[in-house]
């Protein structure tokens, strides 16, 4: 007699489309669990702790909490009751699953970044210990995470892709002055490079007159940058807000370079889709972005604490366009090679295989 497929519910904050990059991985795996359950292969189902409906385009059913701690721990609890194993798609989710019966259950968690480094919640960095299978955005997370905690070095690494294999439609640059684009939620404080860019700006323009540069993205660190680029060059800074996904096509087509020279990315999920779409990328040497981003083949890698490096690799990439053109063609190579979702599954499922052969 055939035994049946092994159920497995995947817990997640969001899994609304182009949510926050966490959202997005865990739409990734969603979309990896349904195509093994319509293989016969597994079982899954799933519960979303923020969104309001069922998202039925991920071919899985999708409990949602609406936002309440009471009930995403109470349907992560039930699931107890007829699942065997659990994906979480990080570790603070994975909290819920310290409670009665959950923890005898086997749970998988992805650890991200930020919230498993220097500062990270005691109560997270449990949560990531007691995983069966942990899992990294990149190479950089997993030794930042075990420099500051220890006891990481078994996290099985899988970088990220885009939720597609298919190239976006091919657009001719839209005409106008070189633009440098940044999207990102604004915190506060920023920790994106926003303030970086924007002290940059009076040296580039000095050099590129008619250069502009393109803030997209909301959030509550929004007014102090807004007053850090009045006393900079804010003839020459646009702030975008939030861009609605329908628009973004058209946001990327004014792009010349894509700059967001981060301290704190573990990955750099909107890297991948610069490359994507054919843009050179500009990023740090302080995170994970020189394993994501190649230094002098997909764009720059600048270091923050030397004068003018940033600026410098901006007007280079804005006055030379055949550099940039160059860079950006081979940033697209390379999410073909390693970025599309093909490629991401190809890597996740390995990894997946072996926490459903691990013992109960």
């Amino acid at each position: 007699m055939k035994n049946k497929p092994e159920r497995v519910f995947l817990a997640t904050e969001s899994l609304v489309a182009k949510a926050s990059g966490i959202g997005r991985v865990a739409r990734l795996i969603a979309k990896i669990l349904a195509e093994q359950t319509r293989d016969g292969i597994l079982s899954a189902s799933a519960s979303s702790f923020s969104d309001c409906t069922r998202d039925e385009e991920l071919g899985l059913p999708v409990m949602a909490a609406r936002g309440s701690r009471t009930i995403f721990a109470g349907r992560v609890h039930m699931a107890s009751l007829s699942h065997q194993r659990f994906i979480y798609d990080s570790v603070n989710m994975a909290r819920a699953h310290m409670r009665l019966a959950l923890a005898r259950r086997p749970f998988m968690a992805y650890i991200h970044g930020v919230e498993i480094w220097e500062n990270a919640s005691p109560k997270w960095v449990r949560s990531a210990r007691r995983a069966q299978q942990l899992v990294a955005n990149s190479s950089y997370t997993r030794q930042r995470a075990n420099r500051c905690h220890g006891g990481f070095d078994d996290a099985r690494i899988c970088w990220l892709g885009t939720e597609t294999d298919e190239l976006p439609p091919r657009q001719a640059r839209l005409g106008g002055p070189p633009k440098v684009l940044i999207v990102s939620r604004i915190d506060k404080p920023t920790n994106k490079g926003h303030n970086e860019l924007i002290a940059a700006w009076p040296a580039v323009v000095s050099a590129v007159p008619d250069a502009r540069l393109v803030i997209a993205g909301d959030g509550p660190g929004l007014a102090q940058l807004k007053h850090l680029a009045s006393r900079s060059a804010p003839d020459h800074i646009e702030f975008r807000g939030y861009v609605q996904e329908a628009d973004m096509e058209t946001l990327w087509s004014e792009a010349t370079v894509f700059a967001m020279p981060s301290r704190k990315e573990g990955f750099g999920l909107v890297y991948i889709e610069s490359m994507r779409q054919g843009i050179p990328v500009v990023a740090s040497v302080h995170d994970a972005a020189p394993e994501i981003n190649l230094h002098g083949e997909t764009g720059y890698n600048v270091n923050l604490d030397r004068n003018n490096e940033l600026a410098d690799c901006l007007i280079h990439l804005l006055r030379d366009e055949t550099s940039a053109a160059r860079l950006g063609r081979q940033g697209r190579e390379r999410w073909v090679a390693h970025f599309r979702y093909s490629a991401f599954r190809q890597r996740f499922l390995p990894i997946l295989n072996e926490f459903l052969r691990q013992a109960a």
